[in-house]
């Protein structure tokens, strides 16, 4: 029997209904919406207009000189001389050091040379400039820093391929300089040596590993670090606080256990710790020296740590010229004698001077920030 078409069940549509709509139902509701998301957008695009407290950012105090100590008297390990030495380093971190038996005639002599290397042309440092991988020779300073730069530097260390590279760029003068440099960092280093037997024999905590600073910097060497400061300077403290940031934020690149500043003739030296920043007139012919991380780490914390750099008057007639030696020790393990020096960075772990300044005023930021959006949400 036939089956008509009209007969056939008819199969039902599937019909969806599309998903409700986010926005609420009424005449004026778009509206209504987009004036939230408006205001929303508005408040949350605005940056607030931040100001850093005060305790923020270090505050300069001046202080009075720090001991100047004979190197004569630390030598015959006379107490009053160890006793102002450990005294300062714990309480400030550096003091000064006079009659250490290197004649001022010679230092000069080799500071006027060493200037001579910030006459390079900045086409040819551009094959000496400093990098990760290369931690010696001139700074890299690209656009604004270098509007803002107050100072030049020039990190030398005792490597071939350091020397051989400044030949290429200074064939007629970097054979005498790095000869009166040698010289000089030689004499400096043995009387950072001396200082440093004294801090061993009479710091009052030992380090858990006696030999610590010598195992950590087996192949770490002694490293120059020459500053050449602009005559024309501001003196506003705006200048300072880019000159300490920068300090701050960049630290040192070498472990060390002392640090030993040529700066005759600076009006002012700074010294930067985690606590503070202080500052005072060093005395004529005579050497700051700061401690170093190794030396914090030898004596169990008791001794600071801290950053120092020298400044020097707007009204001089020409740029002046500053040293500072990093000395650290010769490990009492390494059979080595090569004149290389092996670069070894900061260890992951540690949280320098720099990073603790930046997360700091992160904080700040975020905690301005928070507050601006509770009162306004």
């Amino acid at each position: 029997m036939a089956v008509s078409p009209e007969s056939l069940p008819e199969k039902p549509f599937d019909f969806r209904a599309p998903p409700p709509s986010p926005i609420a139902s009424g005449r004026r509701s778009c509206v209504t919406n987009d004036d939230v998301l408006t205001e929303f957008l508005e408040h949350s695009l605005r940056v607030p207009d931040l100001i850093l407290p005060d305790k923020v950012f270090p505050r300069q105090k001046f202080i009075e000189n720090p001991p100047s100590i004979d190197f004569q008297s630390l030598r015959s390990m006379q107490s009053d001389a160890v006793s102002k030495l450990l005294d300062s380093i714990a309480t400030i971190g550096c003091f000064q050091l006079v009659n250490y038996g290197v004649p001022i005639e010679f230092i000069n002599s080799t500071m006027a040379t060493a200037g001579g290397v910030f006459g390079v042309s900045s086409e040819k440092r551009a094959a000496v400039t400093r990098s990760p991988e290369k931690p010696f020779g001139f700074e890299e300073v690209h656009g604004e820093e270098e509007e803002n730069e107050f100072s030049e530097e020039f990190v030398w260390c005792r490597d071939e391929s350091l020397k051989q590279e400044m030949e290429g760029v200074w064939p007629l003068g970097y054979s005498k300089f790095s000869e009166k440099i040698e010289t000089l960092m030689l004499d400096m280093e043995k009387v950072a040596e001396k200082i440093l037997q004294v801090v061993r024999e009479n710091s009052e905590r030992k380090s858990m590993n006696g030999n610590c600073m010598e195992q950590e910097q087996e192949n770490v060497g002694s490293v120059c670090y020459l500053y050449r400061h602009c005559r024309d300077v501001p003196a506003d403290s705006s200048s300072l606080r880019y000159d300490v940031i920068r300090m701050l934020i960049r630290g040192v690149d070498f472990s060390h256990a002392l640090c030993l500043h040529i700066c005759d003739g600076a009006s002012e030296f700074h010294v930067y710790s985690k606590k503070g920043w202080v500052s005072f007139t060093p005395d004529k012919d005579a050497i700051v020296i700061t401690a170093g991380d190794q030396i914090q780490a030898f004596g169990g914390g008791q001794l600071k740590h801290v950053i120092g750099r020298p400044i020097f008057k707007t009204d001089q007639k020409e740029d002046c010229i500053s040293m500072a030696v990093l000395y650290s020790p010769p490990s009492i393990t390494s059979s080595s004698s090569s004149s290389s020096i092996t670069y070894i960075p900061e260890k992951g772990k540690t949280i320098s001077l720099g990073q603790q300044f930046m997360i700091a005023i992160f904080l700040t930021l975020l905690y301005h920030f928070l507050v601006y959006v509770y009162k306004k949400f």
